[in-house]
C-alpha cells in the first residue's frame, strides 16, 4: 500500500494533532508545551486493538478465538508493522523531537514511529470519532491481514480442530492411515489419509508420520468449511 492509497487524516482540532506529534524529548526541552503524546498513545493502542479485532471478527468467520488473537497480535503488536505504516504516511516528517533525539536519528526509529502512529489514532478518535478512525486505518490492516493469512499458519493444532468438528458433525473421531512410505531412512517421506464416517477427507505428506497426519487434517479442515 502506497501513500497514494492512504493519507493522514484532517483534524478539526489542530491542537490534538500537534499533541499527537509531540515526543517526550521535545516536551522536556520546551516549557511552553503542556503535554507529550504518551497518553494519546495509550488511547490509540486501545482503539487500534478494538478496531482490528472487529475487522478480523467480521472478515474471518471461520477462525477460532485463538487464531483471531494470534492474528490481531501480529498486526497490532508488531512494532515494525506499525512503523512501516507510519512511513507510508510520511508521519516521520511531522514528529516534534528534541535536539538530542533529532541528532540520534530518533525520527526514523521504529518504536518512535509506531508510538506516534498510535498517538495519532488516539487523537483522531477524540477529534472525529470511532468511524472516522476505522475508515482511516482499516484499508492498511485489511491488506496486511490478507498477506499474513495467506503466507502463515496461525494455528497448527489441525488434528485437534478436526477432531472437534468430526465429533460435532459425525459423532466420531477421525482415523489416520499411513498409506505410503518412501525414501531412505534419513530422508523418509510419508503420506497419510484421514477418514471420517468411512470417507477420506484429506491426504497429506510429511517427513514424519505425525507431520503427514497433521497435513492431512489441515486439508480436511478446508473441505469442512
Amino acid at each position: 500500500m502506497t501513500s497514494d492509497q492512504v493519507k493522514l487524516p484532517s483534524f478539526n482540532d489542530p491542537t490534538l494533532w500537534e499533541k499527537a506529534l509531540t515526543h517526550r524529548s521535545y516536551f522536556n526541552e520546551h516549557s511552553e508545551v503542556e503535554e507529550d503524546n504518551e497518553r494519546l498513545e495509550f488511547l490509540g493502542d486501545a482503539v487500534l486493538g478494538f478496531l482490528v479485532g472487529k475487522l478480523l471478527y467480521e472478515t474471518y468467520p471461520q477462525m477460532r478465538e485463538g487464531e483471531l488473537t494470534k492474528l490481531r497480535s501480529r498486526l497490532v503488536n508488531n512494532e515494525h508493522q506499525l512503523a512501516e505504516f507510519a512511513l507510508t504516511l510520511n508521519l516521520n516528517q511531522y514528529i516534534y523531537l528534541g535536539k538530542g533525539a533529532e541528532k540520534d536519528g530518533t525520527r526514523n526509529n521504529p518504536e518512535v514511529l509506531s508510538d506516534t502512529l498510535e498517538a495519532v489514532i488516539g487523537a483522531y478518535f477524540l477529534d472525529s470519532g470511532l468511524e472516522a478512525v476505522e475508515s482511516f486505518i482499516l484499508p492498511f490492516f485489511r491488506s496486511i491481514a490478507e498477506t499474513v493469512t495467506s503466507n502463515a499458519e496461525l494455528d497448527t493444532n489441525y488434528k485437534g480442530r478436526l477432531q472437534e468438528w468430526a465429533l460435532a458433525y459425525w459423532g466420531e473421531i477421525p482415523r489416520y492411515y499411513i498409506i505410503k512410505e518412501e525414501g531412505k531412512d534419513h530422508a523418509k517421506q510419508f503420506t497419510a489419509e484421514v477418514h471420517i464416517a468411512n470417507q477420506c477427507y484429506g491426504v497429506g505428506m510429511g517427513e514424519t508420520k505425525k507431520a503427514a497426519e497433521k497435513k492431512a487434517a489441515q486439508v480436511a479442515l478446508k473441505k469442512s468449511r
